[in-house]
């Protein structure tokens, strides 16, 4: 385990990680102490313990919300694979038919060519 010291709210914290990981655990602590200083610019000072928790309730709102637009994604990207299948299969159809047709019209076309050959 790597150990990486983070500062959120003007006061460092050691942290561990897994190795290789110490640059997303930094990343994750500017992500933190941006919340942290947006409460403090709209609520002002209030205890440290209070403030992480607003702190990490505004994260985990981004966090839902991106969970919900992830969620609203997936399912238009399923509903788009089954519009996809469906024009597949239609595709495929008007292709057998058009295909039955083109024969049908070229066996009357040697139809009346033999007609008219006599």
């Amino acid at each position: 385990m790597a150990h990486v010291i983070v500062e959120v709210n003007g006061r460092p914290y050691t942290m561990q990680c897994p190795e290789g990981e110490e640059a997303h655990l930094r990343d994750l602590a500017v992500l933190l102490d941006g919340e942290v200083q947006r409460v403090k610019s709209s609520v002002g000072t209030v205890g440290d313990i209070r403030m992480l928790v607003m702190a990490g309730l505004m994260v985990a709102d981004r966090l839902s919300e991106a969970i919900a637009r992830i969620q609203s994604l997936e399912e238009q990207v399923a509903g788009l694979r089954e519009a996809r299948s469906a024009a597949q299969a239609e595709t495929q159809n008007l292709q057998t038919l058009l295909s039955a047709r083109l024969t049908a019209a070229a066996q009357r076309l040697e139809q009346l060519s033999q007609s008219l050959g006599k």
